[in-house]
């Protein structure tokens, strides 16, 4: 007769190794704090489980893509020199990546490792292989969303400033400066600006501005040599004159002229 007290056996092995990877990149940061938020959530939850927490790969101020993300490239080769470990625990799974595309390529690369995907606020034990992946998807689209409110929220922001003729973002030209985020003029580099025009009224091709600028000492932006792409870019830059164009608007700045 069987034993109705008697508690089910659990057969299923506990993970002993396992490594951690954590994100947090510069859009995120303030509203999830620093990223030692993730790694004590994730030591605890090991801690909780049992689990033996080889290492921590930690990515900080990165984005969600693949780009730039040297703590993911460590975690990887990691993973080829020890074929020990048997999972991969992250505090969210938005933090391997937002997109669903993304996620699934990094899962499926796992499980060919024979390696265990283990997110400390996504429970996923429990559910067959089928469900799993539907619920992965669900997180991965609500994480894709909360990126474009993200970059919709940022990209207003932007707008709202270059519309007020503020400076917006992107790249900054040589003869101005970024400063507590307002777009200043620099004397030094303003002086080379006007070095260039004067030469270019004095019939002096791009190629021998470039070349008379990097004889005489003069400094670009990043410190490198000139070029006659570099002279012809600044030449077609209105900036100069005094307008300021940022995602196709365009604001009077009479402030920033050099011309």
């Amino acid at each position: 007769m069987l034993n109705t007290k008697q508690k089910p056996q659990n057969h299923k092995t506990t993970l002993l190794k396992v490594v951690a990877y954590c994100r947090v990149s510069t859009d995120n940061q303030k509203e999830e704090g620093t990223i030692n938020l993730q790694v004590n959530s994730i030591e605890e939850y090991c801690k909780g489980k049992g689990y033996d927490l080889v290492d921590i790969f930690k990515d900080e101020g990165v984005s969600g893509g693949l780009e730039n993300r040297p703590a993911l490239a460590d975690l990887f080769a990691f993973l080829e020199n020890n074929k020990d470990i048997q999972g991969v625990v992250i505090y969210k799974l938005d933090r391997l990546a937002r997109d669903i595309v993304l996620q699934e390529t990094f899962i499926r690369d796992f499980e060919r490792r024979g390696i265990q995907l283990i997110s400390t606020k996504e429970d996923f034990e429990g559910f067959d292989k089928g469900t799993r992946e539907l619920v992965r998807g669900v997180f991965g689209l609500v994480a894709q969303y909360e990126k474009w409110v993200i970059t919709l929220r940022l990209s207003s922001g932007r707008i709202n400033k270059a519309k007020k003729g503020k400076y917006a973002g992107g790249g900054v030209a040589l003869g101005y400066e970024n400063k507590e985020k307002e777009l200043l003029l620099t004397q030094s580099e303003a002086e080379t600006i006007k070095t260039i025009y004067e030469l270019k009224r004095k019939k002096y091709s791009i190629n021998k501005i470039a070349k008379y600028l990097q004889e005489n000492g003069y400094s670009t932006k990043r410190g490198g040599n000139w070029y006659a792409s570099t002279i012809s870019y600044i030449l077609k830059n209105d900036i100069y004159k005094g307008n300021y164009a940022y995602s196709g608007l365009e604001s009077k700045r009479s402030d920033l002229a050099l011309l």
